[in-house]
């Protein structure tokens, strides 16, 4: 299977008023295509910077990072918003649409910034709004729904321009408990048809629906651990172990 993203050696120091701190101290990380891995771990760990590393959104200290055969940490700025649009999905914990777009124009920007027609930008949109059981919201704004219901436009839109990548911070972590259940069986859907999810997570539930946990502390990797079979109950209980 090939690798769809990898890191080596990545790490992150920020500084301020004459402090640094180191949050990433050497992360090493390899993603193949179609599986879903979910990264653990303690406030301050390092997940989120990590994550944010991985999609472009802050640069490293130090290591490399590969987005299929392509090493893509010192790409400028320009390059890695390109690189974003067309090959990684980053969805947020609190959503990101923009408030002045109905959901239909926040689903269909991303593909009409990389180049898509109106066409096929509408054509994409529908299709995933109609499979994320939202579709009847096209034309409202974002403050007109409810928290899962903006979720899952901000899965279609993460979606829309097909990335080989989906990045998840924290996406279930600002959602009621049904809520919370159905976008996590929409991410079970999407990797079932193949597609490649890292998700960060606080939350042993959400982490079960991996293939494989990776639970990072002090800024590096503490542990992996491959789910296998067990039942949900089983693998939420081996995890909480861990975690403790």
């Amino acid at each position: 299977m090939e690798t769809a993203l990898q890191a080596k050696g990545l790490a992150k120091t920020y500084s301020g008023d004459g402090i640094e701190v180191l949050a990433l101290r050497g992360i090493d990380l390899d993603v193949a295509d179609g599986e879903f891995v979910a990264v653990m771990g303690p406030s301050g760990c390092g997940k989120s910077t990590l994550l944010h590393l991985l999609g472009g959104l802050d640069r490293p200290t130090a290591g490399t990072i590969r987005l299929g055969d392509r090493q893509v940490e010192s790409l400028s700025e320009t390059a890695w918003a390109v690189a974003r649009r067309q090959e990684v999905g980053f969805v947020f914990q609190f959503f990101n649409l923009v408030a002045n777009l109905t959901v239909a124009e926040n689903v269909e920007l991303p593909a009409l910034l990389v180049g898509a027609s109106r066409s096929e930008a509408r054509s994409r949109r529908a299709e995933l709004l109609e499979r994320l059981g939202v579709e009847a919201r096209a034309d409202a704004l974002p403050s007109r729904l409810s928290g899962g219901q903006q979720q899952r436009v901000a899965l279609a839109r993460a979606l829309v321009n097909r990335p080989r990548v989906l990045l998840a911070d924290e996406p279930t972590g600002n959602l009621d408990s049904d809520s919370a259940r159905a976008v996590l069986g929409i991410l079970r859907e999407l990797q079932t048809d193949g597609q490649t999810l890292v998700l960060v997570t606080h939350d042993a539930r959400v982490a079960a629906a991996a293939d494989r946990v990776v639970r990072l502390r002090d800024g590096l990797v503490a542990d992996e651990t491959r789910l296998g079979e067990e039942r949900p109950e089983q693998v939420v209980a081996q995890l909480l172990q861990l975690e403790a």
